[in-house]
């Protein structure tokens, strides 16, 4: 393979895995703290995407529209969480039918407001060009994609590991009873921890509009693959919900390339091969490691 055109791929791969990353590890703390599975995950990453363009369009800052979609998201997780999410905490089943159907109107509220059609979303002068190291072409947007999420992956570690709240989420994720039987309000863990995922995924879609492009197709497209990267790290493991986004992302470039009908089958068998040698992952509870 041609050096250069090793490169590409490979940093389009972990660009497309810092994204998906951003999806599933919201996914990932939700589930493992609340045993909640959220469709409106890939609906919030397509709102976020679309918010994002709004606000880079009305204001010419990035900044501003990173930060807008940050807000719109935890506000909107939290509001979700109390309104839709509480009521029905106790039946599994009627919880993942109401997240899945709000999927389905979120997407077709999108289609209303924006349109069904794909929508440019113009890069910062500043993050438009690329990077020469000899022969090797590295896109600044690429790189930033991948700095982004080093930067969020630094962010959420440190904030689970140093603060208090985020050792209360990491123990709550191994006994939620256990910590409720301390005095915590653990409603209200569940909230923040809500709002955080549900944000994770808003500011994700909002780097991705300049990367993907802007439709409403982007919801499904990555809910699916989110999906699968979580079960293949591991359900509940942040450190898991990494590993299987960067594996998934590396095997849609580099696969993709190559055999590009067959990109999502690859997916598929990754995760049926995981799952039968670690049916818990490769990061989930009794797997490799913790990741927690």
């Amino acid at each position: 393979m041609d050096v250069t055109l090793f490169f590409h791929l490979l940093l389009n791969g972990l660009a497309h895995g810092m994204l998906i990353f951003l999806i599933a590890s919201g996914l990932s703390l939700i589930f493992g703290l609340m045993r909640v599975v959220n469709f409106t995950h890939g609906s919030f990453f397509m709102i976020g995407a679309y918010l994002g363009r709004s606000i880079y369009l009305g204001t010419d800052s990035f900044f501003l529209a990173i930060a807008g979609s940050l807000f719109f998201g935890f506000a909107a997780g939290a509001l979700m969480e109390r309104v839709a999410i509480r009521p029905f905490f106790a039946n599994r089943v009627q919880l993942l039918l109401l997240t899945l159907g709000m999927m389905l109107v979120m997407n077709e509220l999108v289609k209303i407001i924006w349109g069904p059609t794909i929508l440019r979303f113009p890069r910062p002068d500043y993050l438009i060009g690329t990077l020469f190291i000899g022969d090797i072409m590295l896109p600044y947007y690429r790189l930033f994609i991948v700095g982004f999420g080093l930067l969020v992956l630094l962010v959420i570690y440190l904030f689970l590991n140093k603060t208090r709240l985020g050792i209360i989420i990491r123990a709550g994720v191994e006994d939620s009873n256990m910590v409720q039987s301390f005095g915590i309000n653990i409603k209200q863990v569940f909230t923040f921890t809500f709002a955080l995922g549900v944000s994770l995924a808003t500011v994700g879609g909002a780097i991705s509009g300049p990367f993907l492009g802007v439709y409403p197709e982007i919801a499904m497209d990555n809910i699916l693959i989110a999906i699968i990267a979580v079960v293949v790290g591991g359900i509940g493991s942040f450190g898991g919900s990494v590993v299987g986004s960067l594996i998934i992302g590396l095997m849609g470039s580099f696969g993709g390339f190559y055999l590009p009908q067959a990109a999502m089958a690859f997916n598929v068998i990754l995760m049926v091969v995981v799952l039968l040698i670690k049916p818990a992952g490769l990061f989930g509870k009794g797997g490799l490691a913790s990741g927690r």
